[in-house]
């Protein structure tokens, strides 16, 4: 049956988050109902809300959670009520194109290029006031109950603490991934980071994974270079404390420019400098950070002539019904750490603060 619940609807955009009591419908056929334990907030909810991201209004946001299987629709055979799960933003149906392809990550059943914000079937399992609300990704995790479709959950270790592989759903998979799956990253190179937040971090925690013997951090909230350092960064710079361009520095402490780079801001002129500052033939640089709407990039096309590699990575670059539950048993086994990506837990009605604290850089 429906259940009611409290959700933080965001009615339009440019508005704080209001705590709600919304229905949520039983699942359909091939859909699952999640009791949410714990969200992440990221940057990318935040795009929404400044209009960075177009959605439709009113919605849910939230795409970083871990939670229990509440109940499930008929035909769905992956999960069962009781089970900890991971919602995935970024499917895995299993029998598109790019499921099938090897060097594909990103479903077409996603509703991240589609922004319907609809369930698979064009309809939404949320009702506030008597309105329809929209889904945000196939997720939706602001709320205390969820409807996803079963391509977008993933069955994880019972023992797993929530509050901690909620990150795994989205922020440490996706810098993560950016290093040791997008980028390949080997062992000896040099690599250069722009962005220091959970994203850029997971990142650094990558690159020293793959043996990276050089990685620049850049960010300009010095605040964060100690953390940078700890996860394994050896150089941190911050941009301000410059005359000449970000590149060139990056450029001049390597020699011939770095490896590999990582964009992990959405910012379009931080995208060109990060390709700017990798080796001018064999350099790789990757977009994280999600782009921002309307904006387009001017560069020197030179840039990639002489032989430079600009590729962009999703999810880390992971089959994601495949790959999270193979994570978290990882972060078991103590292969990784969660706990320094974590900077302030709190109460689910105080996600209004907690959106303050991401926007100050804190």
């Amino acid at each position: 049956q429906v259940i009611k619940c409290k959700a933080a609807v965001l009615w339009e955009a440019n508005k704080p988050f209001s705590i709600e009591e919304v229905e949520v419908a039983p699942p359909k056929e091939h859909e699952v109902r999640i009791k949410i334990m714990a969200t992440g907030i990221c940057r990318s909810d935040d795009h929404v809300v400044t209009g960075a991201l177009v959605v439709p209004f009113p919605i849910i946001l939230g795409h970083e959670a871990a939670g229990v299987v509440e109940s499930v629709g008929q035909g769905v055979t992956s999960v069962k009520p009781g089970d900890k799960v991971i919602p995935l933003f970024s499917p895995q149906c299993g029998e598109c194109k790019s499921c099938l392809n090897n060097k594909a990550n990103v479903c077409t059943k996603n509703d991240l290029t589609l922004g319907r914000g609809l369930m698979p079937d064009g309809t939404t399992r949320f009702t506030c006031k008597g309105k329809a609300v929209h889904h945000f990704i196939g997720t939706s995790t602001f709320t205390e109950y969820t409807v996803v479709p079963e391509a977008s959950v993933a069955k994880i270790d019972s023992a797993a603490p929530l509050e901690k592989v909620c990150l795994i759903g989205c922020g440490f998979s996706t810098g993560y991934g950016a290093a040791l799956q997008t980028a390949k990253v080997e062992p000896g190179s040099t690599c250069a980071v722009f962005g220091l937040g959970g994203v850029g971090l997971s990142v650094i925690m990558g690159c020293k994974a793959a043996g990276a013997s050089r990685i620049i951090a850049v960010d300009i909230n010095k605040d964060k270079f100690a953390k940078a350092k700890e996860l394994g960064a050896t150089d941190c710079i911050n941009p301000k404390d410059f005359e000449k361009p970000i590149h060139e520095v990056v450029m001049e402490m390597t020699g011939q420019g770095v490896d590999y780079s990582f964009e992990v801001i959405g910012r379009t002129d931080t995208m060109t400098a990060a390709l700017a500052c990798c080796q001018y033939n064999y350099g790789v640089s990757v977009i994280v950070g999600l782009p921002p709407a309307a904006q387009k990039i001017t560069f020197d096309p030179m840039l990639l002539f002489t032989g430079r590699s600009w590729k962009g990575s999703i999810f880390g670059g992971w089959k994601s019904k495949d790959s999270v539950p193979k994570l978290v048993a990882d972060y078991m086994k103590k292969k990784f750490v969660l706990d320094p990506l974590i900077t302030h837990t709190l109460p689910f009605t105080k996600i209004n603060e907690g959106f303050d604290l991401l926007r100050t850089g804190k």
